[in-house]
């Protein structure tokens, strides 16, 4: 006997209840994702503003932190921790979301989200063409650079603290991890 699995779309999504959780979509199925931890909130808003700073000085584009959905596709609605448009692609953020892949996305690894973010959303991030994908490893205070080539995100770099992070899709743009990982 065939059991029928009903796929979430993002219509579905919208219509949920504002329940104060985060939840996403990946390939139809609906996924709670828990608070973040105070320590991925401190490395987030260092990055933030790393990045922010730079952009908004060169007006090259906007960034953006979770939560804001991005919308891959109808069955896959993601949130990811930080993203960067870049000013020539401005026409995908809306009012409400952004509406294809940005250019680069940044996912911080929790013990929750640690498989997710490894396989399921970094294979979502390639397959909808996001240009670099950072993975951010707060205990071993590391990033792991991915770079979209041939339609493959293809690691580029393991980055440590004591080593200075330069974006390929933001030129010019290079900061201190160790700025990002102190407490």
């Amino acid at each position: 006997m065939a059991t029928e699995t009903t796929l979430v779309t993002y219509d579905d999504y919208r219509n949920l209840p504002d329940d104060g959780k985060r939840y996403e979509i990946i390939e139809g199925r609906l996924l709670m994702t828990p608070a973040p931890h105070t320590i991925h909130q401190r490395i987030l808003g260092k990055l933030y503003k790393s990045i922010s700073n730079y952009t908004e000085e060169q007006n090259i584009g906007e960034v953006f932190i979770a939560p804001v959905d991005v919308i891959l596709s109808m069955t896959n609605v993601v949130q990811p921790d930080l993203m960067f448009i870049a000013k020539e692609r401005s026409h995908i953020i809306t009012e409400k979301n952004i509406v294809e892949a940005p250019d680069l996305v940044a996912e911080i690894i929790s013990e929750s989200t640690k498989v997710r973010d490894q396989t399921t959303k970094k294979a979502l991030y390639e397959k909808y063409g996001v240009k670099e994908y950072w993975i951010i490893y707060p205990g071993d205070e590391k990033v792991e650079q991915f770079i979209l080539q041939d339609e493959k995100l293809v690691l580029q770099k393991t980055v440590g603290k004591s080593d200075l992070l330069k974006p390929k899709v933001i030129s010019g743009l290079s900061f201190a991890l160790k700025e990002v990982f102190t407490r």
